[in-house]
């Protein structure tokens, strides 16, 4: 189909600003009309734009390169984007490296490193932890003319291999390749198509397991469907690994067409564990004997059913620690015989309180538990061998992330402290000596202005009374008089918490006078279980409420006004941010639709889309799918609403939300506001649902940041017209 394109009145106020400034006009592209109807339960639902769902055809890809085009025009007229780029470069030089993924064997230390000049990070190895380094691979020198990223890196038990996950042209897949430490070069055989990159070694290093997707396509529905988790032996191609734990071998165990299969070890390595995986936090769990692993058939034994309700699970010696959240919905410690658990007879180790378990971990021979406020956190840990719990004197108050350097031989942990107005620091803990030290690893970070950054966290009443958290971070000069741009932003999914943590790119933004608010809105879990299934499929409007009295509360109390309210959402955010201004588009300037779930009635048949059932629900059960039309953002666009400014953004690599999701939202915005303010799709050709090339990340936020930046009023991204 032939791609018109024309101006749209809707932006006649943004034309006429640049052409008085001597700039090109951009030409919004036509997205005509083709409506298909659904029945719902009686319910009949019009879908206008189902024609662009199919990401291979002609039309649909003209469509978003069209689109794409028409954005970067837009942009790249934007004064003060290039500046805001700018600012994100200078910033990132001020942290002269930054490692990441600190992996112990024995002596050996494994990680990531990354420089200023660098736009991906680079996997190195040291002995001890100040030993001279040595490059192990630069993915930027793999292979001329292409683009390569470490997804993950994996060293076997010895040190002596390490499994690199490639990423290419900034794609979700990865491929696997097995590198000799000593030589760097990589061995036989490549393992295509594994999401993330990770894989779990035997304890001889002889192989690994996995579990790969059916394909690499980013718009292949089938390609998480009935997937097998295989063993890989070193030496082999890779084309015929072994499967070893899905639904079809294993017909009995009533695995789901949608669940994830994923094999382990214990920590000890005395245990081989099956897990079904999903986003349903409830833990789906079989157990084996390690050497089972060579038998043709596994004989599986049941050890967690999602009706326990157990979040997580470790093994230290002969005993199963598990974090449990039945009758307990901030979670309890309970412990059992690991050759034979038994949950009914379980012993209570730490009983439920106010404080939400987040984390559990096993290091050699201690117990780590995070617990939380719902925004700073406290680690506690357990010594089996005197019964004793004792807390981490923490210099910081925060978010608290804790890793284990090597759990089967060491327990020493590592920890990184940040909140929102310090960038953090690394600390090793040695629960033995009870020594905290700072990293060898930690680079001090001192950027400009952060001294001035003051921190609000307050609680605000929601629609129906229920008091909200909200995290409020600002320069100290900032006048609550209504002037200040504030960028809004939220999440509210998968019971995950807006925990705090130190954003440059925030910073950059602070700077400028903007404030950032962080929403707590149900749907996460920042008051434990309950928070999350108060804003879970039937009781998601909970979700975008919470974050539109949140809106309403910084207006009310002058921190900002309409007219500079900015709404961000990323991801299932797209949910939170796309119903709160298809619900009150009044309150906001402008709104961010970060590779956000936009048409959640359709998410179901995208790639990622049956595995979210368990958080989103199904179409084909009726409740669950009038809480996915009342979800729906697409589906609640009314014509002649007048709408904010919105930038949707898709990447055209994205597998976990497939670039139509925001794209038909942006569709229907487009041929519906009569606000006269821009609604773009910004589609992004080098990257997936993320990326970790910087440059590709500063240019893409900067575009996100600076477009609502302008149709917020701040000074420094006006047209000189406008001025």
């Amino acid at each position: 189909m032939k791609q018109l394109v024309l101006f749209f009145v809707g932006l006649l106020s943004f034309t006429c600003c640049f052409a008085q400034s001597g700039q090109v006009s951009p030409s919004l592209p036509e997205t005509p009309k083709q409506p298909v109807t659904d029945n719902y339960f009686g319910k009949e639902v019009t879908d206008n734009y189902r024609w662009l769902e199919d990401m291979t055809k002609p039309e649909t890809v003209s469509w978003f390169k069209s689109q794409g085009d028409y954005s970067n025009a837009v942009l790249d007229q934007i004064p003060g984007r290039n500046q805001l780029i700018e600012t994100f470069v200078e910033y990132d030089k001020l942290l002269a490296v930054r490692y990441g993924e600190i992996i112990k064997r024995g002596n050996l230390y494994f990680y990531r490193k990354t420089l200023p000049a660098e736009k991906v990070g680079k996997i190195y190895v040291r002995e001890g932890k100040s030993g001279s380094e040595r490059l192990i691979f630069d993915p930027e020198a793999f292979e001329k003319g292409k683009t390569y990223s470490v997804s993950a890196f994996t060293p076997s038990p010895d040190g002596k291999k390490i499994v690199i996950g490639l990423q290419e042209g900034g794609g979700e897949y990865s491929t696997l390749r097995t590198l000799d430490v000593a030589t760097k070069t990589f061995g036989p055989g490549q393992i295509p198509a594994v999401f993330g990159g990770y894989v779990v070694w035997l304890p001889n290093g002889s192989g690994f397991v996995y579990t790969p997707d059916n394909s690499s396509d980013p718009n292949d529905p089938k390609a998480a469907i009935d997937t097998k988790a295989r063993l890989h032996k070193l030496g082999d191609s890779g084309k015929t690994d072994r499967e070893i734990f899905s639904r079809a071998k294993y017909p009995d165990l009533k695995i789901k067409p949608e669940q994830i299969p994923d094999v382990f070890f214990s920590e000890d390595h005395t245990q081989l564990y099956g897990r079904l995986g999903s986003v349903d936090w409830r833990n789906d769990v079989w157990v084996a004997a390690p050497a089972d692993l060579n038998k043709p058939i596994i004989p599986w034994k049941r050890l967690l059913t999602p009706m326990d309700s157990i979040q997580s699970f470790v093994k230290i010696g002969n005993r199963l620690y598990l974090n449990s959240l039945k009758s307990a919905p901030n979670g309890q410690i309970i412990v059992t015989d690991a050759s034979n658990p038994n949950l009914s007879t379980a012993t209570i180790l730490l009983a439920e309180s106010k404080l939400n378990i987040t984390q559990i971990l096993a290091t050699k021979d201690y117990l780590f538990v995070n617990l939380s406020d719902g925004i700073n956190q406290t680690i506690q840990y357990y010594d089996p061998k005197n019964n004793g719990w004792s807390t981490i004197p923490m210099p910081i108050k925060g978010t608290m992330r804790l890793e284990s350097y090597e759990a089967s031989k060491s327990n020493e942990v590592n920890i990184f402290g940040t909140s929102w107005n310090n960038p953090g620091t690394f600390y090793d803990f040695d629960p033995q000596t009870k020594k905290l030290e700072v990293n060898p690893f930690h680079v001090p970070m001192n950027y400009p202005g952060v001294a001035d950054l003051v921190v609000e966290e307050i609680e605000i009443p929601s629609h129906d009374g229920v008091m909200i958290p909200l995290s409020l971070v600002y320069r100290k000069d900032l006048k609550k008089d209504g002037s200040a741009v504030c960028l809004m932003h939220g999440y509210g999914a998968y019971g995950i918490s807006a925990t705090p943590s130190f954003s440059r790119q925030y910073l950059a933004l602070m700077n400028k006078g903007v404030l950032i608010a962080m929403t707590h809105p149900r749907g996460g879990a920042e008051k434990g279980l309950a928070w999350h299934k108060a804003g879970f499929k039937t009781t998601k409007p909970n979700t975008w409420k919470d974050f539109i009295a949140s809106g309403d509360y910084l207006v009310k109390n002058g921190y900002t006004s309409k007219e500079k309210l900015i709404g961000m959402g990323t991801s299932a955010g797209g949910i939170l941010i796309g119903r709160a201004i298809t619900e009150r588009p009044d309150l906001f300037a402008a709104a961010i639709n970060n590779v956000g779930i936009s048409n959640p009635l359709r998410f179901e048949l995208t790639p990622n889309g049956p595995g979210n059932l368990p958080e989103l629900g199904t179409v084909k059960d009726s409740t669950e799918s009038m809480a996915l039309y009342e979800m729906d953002s697409f589906h609640h666009v009314k014509d002649g609403e007048k709408y904010p400014a919105v930038i949707n953004v898709a990447g055209i690599n994205d597998p976990r939300v497939i670039a139509w999701q925001p794209g038909k939202f942006a569709a229907a915005l487009q041929n519906s506001s009569s606000s006269g303010k821009p609604v773009l799709m910004q589609v992004n050709y080098d990257n997936g649902h993320f990326t970790e090339d910087k440059t590709v990340a500063f240019r893409n936020f900067a575009n996100m940041y600076a477009f609502c930046l302008w149709q917020a009023g701040h000074p420094d991204f006006q047209p000189l017209s406008s001025k």
